[in-house]
């Protein structure tokens, strides 16, 4: 059992399947209260169902507030799961303009927003933990998705600024960076999923393993695959040569296609 956790009053968005649900399971057996948020209102209630938890349905961007009222008044942790992978559109093509307006909103300002709503009871007393669900895909890139990948960076970028911002106030701040997960999303990344992500891709629950491992020893960068390190050390010290060889990557994708 991870003592941070237990008895804690929990809110998982987008936690009707993958790493949302795996994460709320994991809370509930180590004995918090789980609020359950997903937009698809039945698969929030099975989860919630299951695992003993509350379920909010609705947008994860506006969550804070009935998920709150629902767990009591108080939330102890918010973990920021929902995410959206959408094409935008490649330069030259038509741009999609709502597809990048989506993922902005999904991936970089409900966490803003929930931040905004949770912040002024956890600075008062003094604690509260931010669970991000970034991606690998934050601090590197993923060809075939512009949207995806620009707003992982500014995920990662607000919890990392989270972090150091209050980490002295008692605020307490995880970024979960996997890379290929087995998730609806992975289905939905296509041939550049299964070329980059498929071939080392883990389980949910390989993530809440690698998260709550994160928690017990105080970690903001939890790395499910640990070679992301590597990769990510690799590109801050020869940014040309990692360039080149995702290049390289993108040519052979581009050549598959």
């Amino acid at each position: 059992m991870v003592e941070a956790v237990q008895g804690a009053k929990v809110i998982v968005t987008g936690a009707g399947g993958g790493i949302g649900a795996a994460l709320a399971r994991r809370f509930a057996g180590q004995g918090a209260l789980v609020a359950v948020n997903d937009l698809d209102a039945d698969r929030a209630k099975a989860v919630a169902d299951e695992i003993g938890g509350i379920a909010v349905p609705g947008d994860a961007s506006s969550v804070v507030t009935d998920a709150r009222d629902a767990l009591g008044g108080t939330v102890d942790v918010y973990c920021a799961n929902a995410g959206v992978g959408r094409d935008g559109g490649e330069p030259g093509e038509p741009l999609d303009e709502q597809g990048w307006a989506l993922s902005w909103d999904v991936n970089v300002m409900a966490h803003v927003r929930a931040a905004h709503a949770l912040l002024p009871d956890w600075l008062e007393r003094g604690s509260g933990r931010f669970v991000s669900t970034v991606s690998a895909a934050g601090l590197l890139t993923m060809i075939g998705t512009a949207p995806y990948s620009v707003t992982k960076h500014g995920a990662y970028a607000f919890a990392e600024w989270m972090s150091l911002t209050y980490r002295h106030r008692g605020v307490k701040v995880h970024a979960i960076c996997p890379q290929g997960v087995r998730t609806d999303m992975l289905t939905a990344s296509g041939s550049a999923g299964d070329l980059v992500l498929r071939p080392t891709a883990i389980e949910p629950d390989d993530v809440a393993d690698a998260l709550f491992r994160g928690i017990d020893e105080d970690r903001f960068l939890i790395l499910p695959h640990p070679e992301v390190a590597e990769y990510y050390q690799a590109r801050a010290a020869d940014p040309e040569r990692w360039l080149g060889g995702m290049n390289r990557i993108q040519r052979h994708w581009e050549s598959t296609r």
